[in-house]
């Protein structure tokens, strides 16, 4: 018997991010778990314009879609935030997404930066 599993797909306030969630969502298997997490830094205005709140509602109902919840975290460690979450729920997948202003050394970064709270989960970059 195969273990479960437990995939985190970690969005951002853009409506673009259906990509990542979708992507987690294809990489299920029957017995595995999708969580979807948006992480805001607590000096950041949070849902500032309408169409922030706009997205985030969008990403919550593709979430749904695919059975999973989308939990939004407010914390002054962002990465820190990500792997405790990710300890929390035993997850084994995370997805990410580049951005194509950093190209991927911003995604890059973050991942050997959870790397050193998560070093047995794998990373999955979209």
């Amino acid at each position: 018997m195969k273990d479960s599993k437990n995939i985190m797909v970690c969005v951002t306030q853009q409506k673009t991010c259906e990509r990542l969630i979708m992507s987690g969502y294809e990489k299920m298997e029957e017995d595995d778990n999708l969580f979807v997490i948006n992480v805001v830094n607590e000096k950041d205005n949070f849902l500032y314009n309408s169409s922030e709140g706009e997205a985030l509602e969008y990403l919550f109902s593709v979430s749904k879609k695919v059975g999973a919840d989308l939990t939004v975290i407010r914390s002054k460690d962002v990465i820190k935030a990500i792997a405790d979450f990710a300890k929390k729920n035993d997850i084994t997948h995370i997805v990410l997404g580049v951005s194509p202003q950093s190209a991927d050394i911003e995604s890059h970064n973050i991942v050997m930066k959870l790397k050193k709270y998560l070093p047995k989960t794998e990373y999955i970059i979209v």
